[in-house]
């Protein structure tokens, strides 16, 4: 073999001191973009605030601001604090401490009861605390016994798995309506707000009970737990306690403690039935902070600081009724439950005695502003501008800017004097993709406060021009049967909308071009009257109950997948085409 050249033979790699392989390696831009990342930007924005927080804290003392347990209560958040209020003013106002609000999901969606712990909660997000909400994935397997006589029906897993789901997605949400709404009244967002979506399941899937009665057991009274009134109550006139039932006290006050010790949550805020199980988790986290067996865990929370906590009043209507219950049922949060159109009438319904206390409750609105808007109010209280103000910034916390400025056009349209929304914004709603059809949904995604199924639907045009009247106001979501609409119809009850210009006219309209007329008889000429603009139809049972129908081809229902209540099966469509149009009296 022959010897290699000098133009093949290998070359030696330069030879580098460990300084220039550094820097070669990384380079200065690369260090800067790699430092001056998010989290980066969260702790020097965190050290900034905290330098604030201290010159706050001084102008707070010296009187010249509020502090935010004051803003808290002035606005009506407070009812009962764990020992003594001056003391968790001071604590507030000195620390940028940690609060939560926890919630079981019992049920899919959130309703209007929720939001005042919530409210309390993001007030503190947006003057820059650290908040959490948890949801009760663990807990929600036993229930809570608070305030309750009876025991909990056990739900399936799946049932629960679908409840924890839809309730973090609509806390998400929330969440991200908060900042925007926040925004609006110059609470901008910062990178020093923390804000946090947790689920207990996160650490209950990993402790042991062994863990639990080895830490928190020994601290946890016999005593002490026996005379808790939700105790004495079920046990006295209730139907028992189950031991399940008993210990969910300590259940939530683990999730306390691991919030305490992982994230510095020494405050948490519950509805106005959650006394006993705060201070429950007030005794557990001191106990398990003075005694546990980790020599390192109870150095790492000393500096924590003492926990507490306060709970939101139960909050009723100026007749006493409990507020967020209309003919027995909850107004939800969830679109598909109650509609954005439904909610902004909840609250566009509230008398003029509660405005004020729930602008105070519900909104970011600053207390000046509500003093003056409720003046202004009360001057003319028929135009009912509080309560328009409420809803819409209602609806815009819960649902989005666009969702209420829908909900509002569509009022102003139906009931307002002198407003002139644009025809076209009462049609924006259905451009976008609808919830699931109320055939496909359990019983209770379908039922909104009035007992009624939800509003804004789409119909196919052959059966809008073929079915009776009955049966197109049940396909409506305004009845429970066609039995019931015949009934209503013969009743002078029903009423269906139209513009007295050109009903087929697609422009601008005005109130005073929306008039109503009793519906008597359904023919297929009555469809091509009523449109407005020719795919709108609006019925009206008795003075409030609105559903606004846009009408589709049948070729684009199909295609859609979507069913109306009285519809069998797709094929009903092919028939109704087919019959002959049918007159209700």
């Amino acid at each position: 073999m022959a010897p290699l050249s000098c133009l093949r033979s290998p070359r030696s790699r330069p030879s580098l001191c460990a300084r220039c392989a550094f820097r070669a390696a990384y380079r200065p831009s690369k260090v800067a973009r790699r430092w001056m990342g998010t989290n980066y930007m969260a702790t020097a924005a965190a050290a900034d605030m905290e330098g604030e927080w201290a010159a706050r804290a001084k102008e707070i003392k010296a009187g010249n601001k509020k502090s935010m347990y004051k803003k808290l209560e002035e606005r009506g958040y407070i009812h009962a604090v764990t020992g003594r209020p001056d003391q968790a003013e001071q604590w507030m106002t000195e620390k940028r401490l940690g609060a939560y609000v926890g919630i079981d999901p019992t049920a899919s969606s959130l309703h209007v009861g929720h939001m005042l712990p919530l409210m309390a909660l993001f007030w503190m997000h947006i003057h820059g605390y650290h908040t959490v909400t948890l949801v009760g994935g663990a807990t929600a397997k036993i229930g809570d016994p608070s305030d309750r006589l009876t025991t909990r029906k056990a739900t399936n897993s799946s049932v629960r798995a679908h409840n924890t789901a839809s309730m973090q997605s609509q806390l998400k949400h929330l969440w991200v309506n908060v900042e925007a709404y926040g925004n609006r009244y110059g609470y901008t967002p910062e990178p020093a707000w923390k804000g946090a979506l947790l689920n207990n399941s996160m650490w209950w899937n990993e402790t042991t009970l062994i863990e639990v009665l080895q830490v928190l057991g020994p601290g946890m009274r016999m005593g002490t737990m026996l005379a808790r009134d939700t105790v004495k109550n079920k046990m006295k006139k209730g139907d028992g306690m189950s031991f399940a039932e008993f210990t969910y006290p300590i259940l939530q006050a683990w999730d306390w403690w691991t919030l305490y010790r992982t994230s510095k949550i020494q405050m948490q805020i519950g509805g106005s039935d959650q006394f006993g199980n705060i201070t429950a988790g007030i005794d557990a986290v001191k106990y398990i902070s003075a005694s546990h067996h980790d020599n390192l865990t109870r150095k790492e929370v000393a500096p924590h600081g003492p926990p507490f906590g306060f709970t939101v009043p139960l909050l009723t209507t100026s007749s006493g009724q409990k507020f967020g219950k209309s003919a027995g049922n909850a107004i939800w949060l969830d679109k598909n439950q109650t509609s954005s159109f439904e909610l902004y009438k909840f609250f566009l319904g509230t008398s003029d005695a509660d405005v004020a206390k729930y602008l105070k409750l519900f909104t970011f609105i600053p207390l000046e502003q509500i003093y003056i808007l409720v003046e202004e109010h009360m001057r003319s209280p028929h135009q009912r501008k509080a309560q328009h103000k409420l809803a819409r910034d209602f609806v815009e916390l819960v649902h989005g800017e666009e969702e209420a400025e829908n909900a509002e056009l569509q009022h102003r349209l139906l009931f307002s004097r002198k407003t002139i929304p644009p025809e076209e914004h009462l049609a924006a709603q259905f451009d976008a993709s609808l919830p699931p059809s109320p055939i496909d949904l359990p019983p209770a995604a379908v039922i909104d406060q009035t007992g009624q199924p939800r509003a804004d639907l789409k119909l196919p045009r052959s059966a809008v021009e073929s079915l009776s009247i009955g049966k197109l106001l049940l396909a409506c979501g305004l009845v429970g049967s066609s039995t019931e609409g015949h009934r209503l119809v013969a009743q002078n009850a029903v009423y269906v909308g139209r513009r007295n210009d050109s009903p087929g006219l697609e422009k601008p309209m005005d109130e005073n071009s929306l008039i109503f007329t009793q519906c008597k008889t359904w023919k297929m000429d009555d469809a091509e009257e009523f449109l407005i603009g020719n795919k709108l139809l609006i019925f009206r049972r008795g003075k409030t109950f609105i559903r606004i129908v846009e009408v589709v081809s049948d070729s684009e229902y199909t295609e859609m997948g979507l069913t109306y209540p009285g519809m069998k099966k797709p094929s009903d469509l092919a028939q109704a085409a087919e019959e002959v149009p049918e007159t209700g009296s």
